[in-house]
């Protein structure tokens, strides 16, 4: 069920946001250098359940993001100032996706979203709440933060200066 809610979650994210103009360079990193915030928790930094491990081939397993431990109920903010492309359901959970002005996109879940889609947002800025969700963190909650740029997951926390500890779960 998890692989394919994960697979869900990937075809959806890659169908909804748009994709770079045929020809352009994709952006480096965030716009003017500027740190982005952390999605939950604030400062000091929440810590990383699970910490982001791509695959060695696009189509193998990975996790394509970070999971933040989170309470059920805590704010999500914008990493970076953006653009809502979709909030809504995929699968189970409620999913947030973030195109940012430097053309990276942020993905957010299990999250009840208050921005809709086409709403802007700027880094900071409330766009939802973690939702009561059983997910891949149980029995804690956390939020999964992944990134992109295109086709290409990123590590979310290289573009937060702040780095978290990492919080190692016992084995299930």
């Amino acid at each position: 069920m998890a692989l394919a809610v994960a697979l869900v979650h990937l075809l959806l994210v890659s169908l909804l946001a748009p994709l770079p103009a045929a020809g352009a360079d994709p952006p480096a990193g965030p716009a003017g250098g500027a740190a982005w915030v952390f999605p939950v928790g604030g400062s000091p930094a929440p810590p990383v359940l699970a910490p982001f491990e791509p695959p060695a081939q696009q189509w193998l397993a990975g996790h394509r993001g970070v999971d933040l431990g989170a309470e059920v109920g805590d704010v999500v903010v914008s990493p970076a100032d953006g653009v809502v492309t979709f909030a809504g359901t995929v699968v189970d959970r409620g999913v947030l996706v973030v195109l940012h002005d430097d053309g990276l996109r942020t993905s957010l879940e299990p999250v009840t979203a208050s921005a809709a889609p086409g709403a802007r947002v700027a880094r900071g800025a409330a766009v939802g709440v973690v939702q009561d969700v059983p997910g891949h963190c149980a029995p804690r909650t956390c939020l999964h933060w992944g990134v992109r740029r295109g086709e290409t997951y990123l590590d979310p926390l290289s573009f937060v200066t702040d780095r978290p500890p990492i919080v190692l779960l016992p084995d299930r």
